[in-house]
């Protein structure tokens, strides 16, 4: 038989017993909500009957043979869903609920099938289509992909009542935290109480001069979120090898200058500190990514995977402007519009924070920055959730004086979509090249 001519793979009996499970315990409706929608049944009759069952389950109404009955009387659909007789032969297709997570598993996976089956057909006339590069059908086809296998399954609206249900269980959880971070906490305890936390679906630029310490500051957020809290991290390296940054790593949590790794002159309690470092920094959960002039195309790919395969919770890209356009026939203002705009995009698609180094224009020479500074940047500025620069100078010092390793820098926070704004002391450890709090530097 021709493939055109088979019927979309479905199982009415598991969709029979999805719906009968639930009619017979009402409670068991819950371990199913997050599985499956009204659009995974194939059958339009159980479409109503889910969408039925569902409307109740918004109200807080107890359904049972009766009530459904009696909502889809209301909505008119009684007739096409099945009419009484079809919603009363439900609660006969199984004897209990106990094994309704099975049955909606069959149901999603038949949904799942006809969706990839669907996308075939789509990448099919994609590819005929000549105006399309291959590289823009992949994109698409892969951010598709990685919809499919979005666990949430989100519709492309939501009504208030949905709204209001996860506002007010966000609420909740924040409550409950009791005043703990609602997002991943950089570990500067003065940044994190203005913005509790880089939260998810948020871009946060970070701006500075050439050699202020945008790398070190990235690098140093990465050391207390991937190695001292555990949290899966990615990084996009675009200026650096994968190597280099293991030795700044090394620097910066051993406190072996950096200039030692380099020149090899060490003292045997580097070797040590060394040692203990590279133990903490070999079990953190860090992935990094180091392609040199990587094209947008490439970058979202691989941020994809590192959310899907190895469950990254935030990622950090050093720095926007070597990130390469897909776009190269256009101005640069425009380019670097479309990156900022994709990466804002990536973030709310997989639902994480991403933090984009920028360099600032050079008239912020000796100035202290600010989102003017951004202007010329495409769209950053109106694109990013939260706007911060690193801003300071070098310590001066009298002829034949020892420099001061430690130097004063303020992280100022000259946006911030959904909070306060304002400056944070930080001290800018230059030999290992590390950012600390100011009052832990000087506790």
């Amino acid at each position: 038989m021709d493939l055109k001519d088979k019927i979309p793979p479905h199982n009415l009996e598991a969709e029979q017993a999805t719906l009968g499970a639930i009619l017979l315990d009402w409670e068991s409706v819950g371990q199913v909500v997050g599985m499956i929608r009204s659009n995974s049944f194939y059958s339009q009759q159980n479409q109503l009957v889910f969408e039925a069952m569902m409307e109740l389950y918004t109200k807080g109404i107890r359904g049972d043979t009766l009530t459904l009955i009696d909502e889809l009387t209301r909505t008119g659909k009684l007739d096409a869903a099945g009419g009484a007789s079809y919603i009363s032969s439900l609660t006969d297709v199984v004897p209990t609920s106990a094994n309704i997570e099975h049955y909606a598993q069959i149901v999603k996976d038949d949904s799942s099938r006809r969706d990839l089956l669907k996308l075939s057909s789509e990448v099919k006339a994609m590819c005929f289509d000549q105006t399309k590069q291959s590289r823009m059908i992949l994109e698409d086809v892969e951010q598709k992909v990685f919809r499919l296998t979005d666990l949430d399954q989100t519709s492309s609206f939501v009504d208030m009542q949905e709204v209001m249900g996860k506002t007010i269980a966000e609420i909740d959880t924040h409550y409950k935290q009791n005043g703990d971070y609602t997002g991943i906490p950089s570990g500067f305890d003065d940044l994190d109480t203005m913005t509790s936390g880089f939260q998810n679906g948020e871009m946060i630029i970070v701006g500075a001069r050439p050699s202020m310490g945008k790398t070190a500051l990235a690098l140093s957020m990465m050391q207390n979120i991937a190695i001292r809290k555990d949290i899966p991290c990615g990084f996009f390296s675009l200026e650096m090898s994968a190597t280099q940054i293991g030795q700044r790593l090394l620097s910066q949590v051993s406190g072996v200058p950096g200039s030692k790794l380099r020149s090899g002159l060490l003292k045997t309690s580097d070797f040590k500190a060394l040692q203990d470092a590279a133990g903490l920094c070999y079990s953190a959960p860090l992935y990094i990514c180091d392609t040199p002039n990587m094209k947008l195309l490439d970058l979202r790919a691989m941020a994809r995977r590192m959310k899907v395969n190895k469950g990254v919770k935030i990622i950090f890209i050093d720095y926007i402007g070597l990130i390469t356009s897909d776009h190269d026939d256009v101005p640069v203002y425009e380019q670097q519009g479309a990156i900022s705009k994709s990466l804002k995009s990536l973030a709310r698609e997989l639902d994480i924070p991403i933090v984009v180094l920028c360099q600032v224009q050079r008239d912020a020479e000796g100035n202290e920055p600010s989102l003017a500074n951004l202007r010329g940047s495409g769209s950053i500025e109106q694109d990013a959730d939260v706007v911060m620069f690193i801003h300071g100078e070098r310590p001066h010092r009298k002829e034949g004086e020892p420099e001061n390793p430690i130097w004063d820098r303020k992280l100022i926070v000259a946006k911030q979509r959904n909070g306060p704004i304002g400056d944070v002391d930080l001290l800018y450890i230059s030999y290992c090249t590390r950012f600390e709090s100011k009052a832990r530097g000087e506790s």
